[in-house]
């Protein structure tokens, strides 16, 4: 961070977070003069500053983008142009974002200077965390962390996510060693690209190390879902490792075979035995803290889409421990933290800390009350933006950020409301992403995919005298991985016909298959997410879904089928009218970028 300090320990990181948030607009002005004097000289820049520096003008001429503005620059850039397009700064990596443009993932430039403010902030939690659990230092902590297969762009350049690229990085592999950052797992079992012999040493070592963990996490609350699902199908092999001494041969990456020497290194029947006596109990509820029985906290991002996964977590760990989000980022940039980890997960509210990049403010309704009336790729006054200092509690808002890596007042599509101020800095409740209807892991399927696949669809039903009704759908999360859920109305036109099982399950396919690049990936790569099903309900069922929503207070002059599902008492409606369920028969076609 051009020379600063990167480590901060305990006190030092307290009243670190105590000046930045005290002059927090201060350090805005200075941020967004930096980024002008690093940038202004590029092509994007200069077509509105005109090699002007001054602030005042940047607000005035510079646009409210979306990803589409700023696309053909990437674009140049991917293909071999220069970073200059749009950064001062040599563009290292392109970083993969969750969200997609045309149904292939959006490519975030990246300097080597953001991998300093991403491992600035995480070195701030274990500073908060320690106000308020004693004891950390006591033992380890068994975070599951995972790497995706990297690709490249036609120049050279790697296209990765913003995790990947922080796991390989030097910040992450040759960070001090202290007792808050002992990991259970070897840093070449996170860095292996086979997720599931990843998984399988990760929680190998951490079963090993049952009685010194201290703390159990992952990124997303999804992936801790998945860990407990592949443990509740290898807990027998894990137990005949640990018995023995010897690593499963199933095991083949020879970097996880040699970290794993050193946890294996000599069989512990005994070990073994209290294992196999938890794992085969026939509830598993409280099962972390029976494996893990020292585990203070479970550490996973619990907001926005993940919130579904609360009930589950709170199942596995009998409500015993506490669920705690720490911070707020994304590939773009990352932007807080949460100064009350032990707070409601439904009350997580991330302060956003001003040396980050520079943050301006969308605001979404008046007087307190959320309005989307501003369409994402709608053109933004300038002066409607209100910086990070001025925002109101009680507002909802759409962050739109300035980075040193060439993005220029870009709204990231996040959904905030501001809950407090901490010091000049405000604070911010994640709401949601705008248009996304369905999410179960990094897919985020919005209402305009979701409305193409399905009309691409349901022409196969067409040459058997049939015609969708009306549609609906809901992310599946009661089994792991969870899945998209298509509830469909059919007509049949001619009552002596009738449709195969087979077409509806095609249907499914061709669903996924329109679907976009990060939702394949999903399914066909990384096996996050579970096949879509389709449940066809009776005739007359969406008229009763109407019924139900006009009676809890809307109008119908005003109502329109919801596309998602969020409420329970209309999710069982649907489901009590269901005549048939098929799924997906094979996984969609994906292809890596440079595949």
């Amino acid at each position: 961070m051009d020379g600063k300090k990167l480590e901060y320990k305990g006190e030092d990181a307290l009243k670190e977070i105590e000046k930045l948030t005290a002059e927090a607009a201060e350090v805005q002005d200075g941020i967004l003069k930096e980024i002008i004097k690093q940038n202004v000289e590029t092509e994007y820049l200069n077509k509105y500053m005109k090699g002007s520096k001054d602030v005042s003008e940047f607000k005035r001429c510079v646009p409210v983008i979306t990803y589409k503005n700023i696309y053909p620059y990437i674009q140049r850039i991917a293909n071999g142009e220069g970073s200059s397009l749009i950064t001062g700064q040599p563009i290292t990596e392109m970083l993969c974002s969750s969200g997609t443009s045309a149904g292939e993932p959006k490519l975030m430039p990246s300097i080597a200077e953001d991998l300093d403010r991403r491992t600035f902030l995480y070195n701030l939690i274990m500073p908060i965390m320690n106000q308020y659990i004693c004891g950390l230092d006591e033992g380890k902590a068994m975070y599951l962390y995972f790497v995706k297969a990297e690709m490249s762009t036609p120049c050279g350049l790697p296209f990765r996510t913003v995790l990947t690229s922080y796991y390989k990085s030097k910040h992450f592999k040759c960070r001090t060693r202290d007792p808050f950052n002992d990991f259970t797992s070897p840093d070449q079992a996170i860095l292996c690209n086979d997720s599931s012999q990843s998984m399988y040493c990760q929680l190998l070592a951490g079963l090993v190390h049952r009685h010194q963990v201290m703390r159990l996490g992952a990124v997303f609350a999804s992936a801790l879902l998945r860990a407990i699902s592949f443990l509740e199908r290898k807990w027998v092999q894990l137990c005949n490792d640990i018995r023995t001494g010897q690593l499963d041969l199933a095991i083949v990456d020879p970097a996880c075979r040699s970290s794993m020497t050193t946890i294996l290194t000599s069989p512990n029947p005994h070990l073994a035995d209290e294992i196999e006596g938890i794992c085969s109990c026939p509830s598993w509820k409280g099962i972390l803290c029976h494996l893990w029985p020292r585990a203070k906290y479970i550490e996973a991002v619990v907001t926005g889409s993940m919130a579904q996964y609360i009930p589950a977590l709170e199942f596995y760990s009998a409500g015993k421990l506490p669920l705690v989000c720490t911070m707020y980022a994304s590939s773009e940039c990352y932007f807080g933290i949460n100064l009350k980890p032990l707070c409601d997960p439904a009350e997580v509210a991330f302060t956003l800390l001003p040396n980050m990049g520079y943050f301006e403010f969308l605001p979404l309704g008046e007087n307190g009350t959320l309005s989307l009336d501003v369409g994402e790729e709608e053109e933004v006054p300038n002066d409607r933006l209100v910086d990070l200092v001025n925002v109101k509690v009680g507002f909802y808002y759409e962050l739109v950020v300035t980075t040193f890596s060439g993005l220029c007042r870009y709204r990231i599509g996040d959904v905030l409301h501001v809950t407090g101020f901490h010091n000049q800095a405000p604070q911010f409740r994640f709401i949601c992403r705008r248009n996304v209807v369905l999410s179960v892991d990094n897919d985020k399927t919005n209402e305009v995919d979701l409305h193409r696949s399905v009309t691409i669809a349901k022409r196969l039903l067409e040459p058997y005298n049939a015609l969708l009704v009306e549609y609906t759908s809901y992310a599946d999360t009661s089994s792991v991985p969870g899945h998209y859920v298509l509830f469909w109305e059919i007509q049949m036109v001619d009552s002596s016909t009738s449709i195969d099982a087979k077409v509806l399950e095609e249907c499914c396919i061709t669903v996924e298959e329109e679907l976009d690049f990060v939702y394949r990936q999903c399914r066909s790569r990384e096996k996050t997410v579970g096949p879509l099903e389709i449940r066809v309900v009776t005739p007359g069922t969406f008229e009763a879904l109407m019924d139900f929503f006009i009676s809890q207070g809307g109008s119908i002059n005003q109502y329109k089928t919801p596309r998602c599902i969020k409420s329970h008492t209309a999710l069982k409606l649907l489901n009590s009218h269901v005549l048939a369920s098929l799924c997906s028969p094979r996984d969609p076609k994906w292809i890596p970028l440079n595949g």
